[in-house]
């Protein structure tokens, strides 16, 4: 047996005691931009703010102040509005992406912040490098903005001595953005400010959760949240034996990639893309969620029938639709769809086209639609953030952190991941929260009739159905990579902010 000498313990409590305090790194800069039409004054707060819990030794540890360790680092940009006598008018709304894993680059410079990026669109994507230019289209106009990176996203970190995979699970993930986001209305004054959060993807589950954390852990009662291509409840988008709900959520959205990509027959290819969702929005929910709900039972003419249906709608052939036993996965229809072209379409916005290597297989090597955006928003950060915000670091700003897996889920075993119940709870507890959703028609990571599906089954009084208001955009999972949508997303979030508190 070894043993640590003396002067080994005695080394490694030095070490211990020495270690200096972890410090907040934040960078001011002033801007001026034209947001519709009007000449705006705001100034960017930029960097990193320590994230301390509460120890129950009482400062026991040197180096730590009184009642309080060092977690983590948070990376955060907030822009406010110049020359606002009164925050209680302002409003502030915490910006965030999903993934896990994802930081907040994506509604930041694709449809929030001043500056956007610019990179074309499905058929006409620009090359390298890409550029920012003015967003016409952001949101400061109307309310003040903070974009924040949850830990191991963009510079976002641990302090030296935490683990990071602490903060990859469920829980920890929403007390950590909740945390800040608390600390951060206590520093800049923001208390008595409407407040509002806007999530995309995995960062709408993120908004549901704090909802409930925010009410419930500070006091923190929220004006609104608006959720770009939600995801609350992930029955519908689990693709497993047994569960055969996301075979009818996905359905419509099949429909409207086979549309986009001219694969319909003519008689439906000539109707406008909403009236075509109706029809199948119908048939999904009733003869096709009665088939797969009969599962053996289903008589070989009613088989038939649904097979029928089911090639009509995705533009797949029977043949293929019948060895799927009438259930087509998610990747597989984004593969066999523009198979005899040798195309694959994407999972994010399926209007985007991509080329595999085998065009035999069963799953795409790439998501198109990911790959496509993945470049001009990476460069166009890092040379904003050091260009124009002037905060350097030499970390490598994480723009998507694949080691963030696996997520831990533990909340959640034995059953799928919903966070809708603690929507419903928040929205039961203060009557007074708004909820606006943002679908794109060509989602699949997300599809909007899965959506739907969620809302329709909240279990919300009657009274605070008002509350909530969904709405469309011919796009995909980030539907302001779309000009038309872009301009519509920014005109409906507005005027949800502006009804969402007393003017």
């Amino acid at each position: 047996m070894t043993t640590k000498s003396e002067s080994d313990q005695h080394t490694e409590e030095s070490k211990t005691e020495t270690r200096p305090e972890p410090k907040d790194e934040l960078v001011v800069t002033q801007h001026t931009a034209t947001v519709a039409g009007q000449t705006i004054s705001y100034t960017v707060t930029c960097g990193r703010i320590v994230l301390k819990e509460e120890s129950e030794g009482q400062g026991e540890k040197a180096g730590e102040s009184e009642g309080e360790k060092p977690k983590a680092s948070i990376f955060f940009i907030a822009y406010t509005r110049d020359g606002v006598e009164d925050l209680s008018r302002r409003p502030i709304t915490f910006s965030f992406n999903g993934g896990p894993g994802s930081s907040s680059v994506w509604l930041h410079l694709g449809v929030l912040g001043p500056r956007r990026v610019e990179m074309g669109d499905a058929g006409a994507l620009l090359p390298p490098p890409w550029k920012l230019v003015n967003n016409d289209f952001s949101l400061l106009d109307v309310t003040d903005l903070v974009f924040i990176d949850p830990v191991s996203t963009g510079y976002s970190r641990p302090v030296v001595g935490e683990k990071a995979k602490q903060y990859h699970s469920f829980k920890k993930d929403i007390e950590s953005v909740g945390d800040f986001i608390r600390l951060y209305t206590s520093r800049y004054q923001r208390w008595a400010s409407p407040k509002f959060l806007i999530g995309e993807s995995y960062g709408t589950t993120r908004a549901a959760g704090l909802s409930g954390y925010l009410q419930e852990r500070h006091g923190l009662y929220l004006n609104g949240l608006m959720l770009v291509s939600a995801v609350l409840n992930f029955q519908g988008h689990e693709f497993e034996p047994g569960n055969d709900l996301p075979y009818i959520t996905h359905l419509p959205t099949y429909s409207a990639t086979a549309w986009y990509h001219q694969r319909l027959e003519p008689d439906l290819q000539t109707k406008d893309l909403r009236s075509l969702l109706s029809e199948v929005e119908t048939f999904a929910a009733n003869e096709y969620n009665l088939a797969l709900f009969k599962g053996a039972l289903l008589s070989d003419e009613e088989r038939q029938r649904i097979r029928r249906s089911l090639a009509r709608y995705t533009g797949l052939s029977e043949d293929y639709i019948d060895r799927t036993d009438l259930r087509i996965e998610i990747f597989r229809f984004t593969k066999e769809l523009m198979r005899d072209r040798r195309r694959t379409v994407g999972r994010l916005d399926t209007r985007f086209l991509g080329i595999d290597r085998d065009s035999a297989g069963e799953h795409f090597s790439h998501d198109p639609s990911m790959s496509a955006i993945m470049g001009p928003y990476t460069a166009t950060f890092n040379q904003y953030v050091r260009a124009e915000l002037k905060f350097e670091s030499d970390l490598p700003y994480e723009i998507l952190n694949p080691k963030v897996w696996p997520w831990s889920y533990s909340d959640h075993e034995n059953k799928y991941v919903d966070v809708s119940e603690t929507l419903r709870s928040a929205m039961a507890m203060n009557p007074f929260l708004k909820v606006f959703v943002a679908n794109g028609y060509y989602d699949l990571a997300t599809p909007y009739f899965a959506t739907e599906y969620t809302f329709n089954h909240l279990g919300l009084d009657a009274s605070l159905q008002p509350n909530i208001r969904l709405d469309y955009y011919e796009a995909g999972h980030m539907m302001y990579i779309h000009m038309p949508s872009l301009e519509k997303l920014k005109a409906d979030l507005s005027n949800f902010i502006r009804q969402s508190f007393p003017q």
